[in-house]
C-alpha cells in the first residue's frame, strides 16, 4: 500500500510493465490529475478534492515524489533532479513524447471504463503540465487542461517554442481539435518556466480551440502554490461542462 492522503482511497495500477499508486475520490466521469514537482503535495491533493466536489471522479497518480509531503526548495530540487534523468520523463528531448504518457493514456481508459461518462479530463501541472496535451491522442481523453506546462525545458529557442510531442502525436492532436476538441493552457505571462512562444505555437497550431487563460505576474503555479481562484473556477467549469449530463 501507498502512503495515505487523506479523503482518498489508494490503490497501484499496472500497465506497460509499470506500476505506480493511484489515489481516487468521488463519483461520475473521470478526471487524471498529474501532479507537478515535486509530487502529490498536500495542495495537489486539495485541488482533488475540488474535482471530486465538482461531481467528479479524481483519480491522482503518484509517479514522483512522496505522496502527501508538502513543498520545501530542497524536496522540489531533489525530486526534479531526479525526474529529469528519468527514463519515463524527456525533460530537454525535441520531437518526442515522454513515456510515461503512454502509461497515463492507459489510466485514462481504465478509469473511463470504470466510471463511466462520455470521456475523461486531465490535468497536467508544471513538469507534467504538457502531458495532458499528450493523452488527448486517445479519443477517451475530451478535457485536456495544461497548467503552466514547463517541458521540455525551455534551453534554446526551439525548446521554448515546443510542446513536448512528437511530430506524428501533435497531428494527432490537431485532427482531435478539428474535430470539436479544446485545450485549455494556463500560466503567468512573467514565468520563465513557461515561455510565451509555447503559448504562441499551441494558439498557431490549434486555432480557437486553445483557450489561453494568461495571468499577470511571475508566479508559477496556477492551481496550488500560487493558486488564482478564477483559474481553478475555469478548470472545473471547462472539466463539468465536458464531461457532466446537462
Amino acid at each position: 500500500m501507498g502512503v495515505a492522503v487523506e479523503g482518498f482511497t489508494e490503490s497501484p495500477f499496472t500497465a506497460l510493465g509499470r506500476t505506480y499508486p493511484v489515489y481516487r475520490r468521488g463519483s461520475g466521469p473521470a478526471v487524471i490529475v498529474i501532479h507537478e514537482v515535486p509530487g502529490l503535495t498536500p495542495l495537489v491533493a486539495q485541488f482533488g478534492r475540488e474535482v471530486a466536489d465538482a461531481g467528479l471522479t479524481a483519480v491522482l497518480p503518484s509517479l514522483f515524489g512522496e505522496p502527501n509531503r508538502p513543498m520545501t526548495a530542497g524536496y522540489a530540487a531533489k525530486s526534479f533532479f531526479g525526474a529529469c534523468v528519468s527514463k519515463e520523463f524527456h525533460a530537454l528531448a525535441l520531437g518526442e513524447t515522454s513515456p510515461i504518457i503512454d502509461w497515463l493514456r492507459e489510466l485514462a481508459r481504465h478509469e473511463h471504463a470504470v466510471c463511466g461518462g462520455p470521456g475523461v479530463g486531465a490535468v497536467g501541472m508544471c513538469f507534467t503540465g504538457g502531458f495532458a496535451l499528450g493523452m488527448m491522442v486517445d479519443p477517451v481523453v475530451k478535457a485536456p487542461v495544461l497548467s503552466q506546462p514547463s517541458t521540455p525545458l525551455p534551453v534554446g529557442r526551439r525548446r521554448r517554442a515546443a510542446v513536448g510531442l512528437s511530430d506524428a502525436d501533435f497531428a494527432a492532436v490537431k485532427q482531435r481539435v478539428a474535430e470539436g476538441t479544446c485545450v485549455l493552457g494556463l500560466r503567468y505571462s512573467g514565468d520563465p518556466a513557461v515561455p510565451d512562444a509555447r503559448f504562441e505555437t499551441l494558439r498557431r497550431e490549434l486555432g480557437d480551440g486553445f483557450i489561453a487563460v494568461e495571468l499577470p505576474g511571475r508566479k508559477h503555479s496556477v492551481l496550488t502554490e500560487h493558486r488564482d481562484d478564477d483559474s481553478v473556477r475555469k478548470v472545473l467549469d471547462f472539466f463539468r461542462e465536458r464531461l457532466l449530463p446537462a
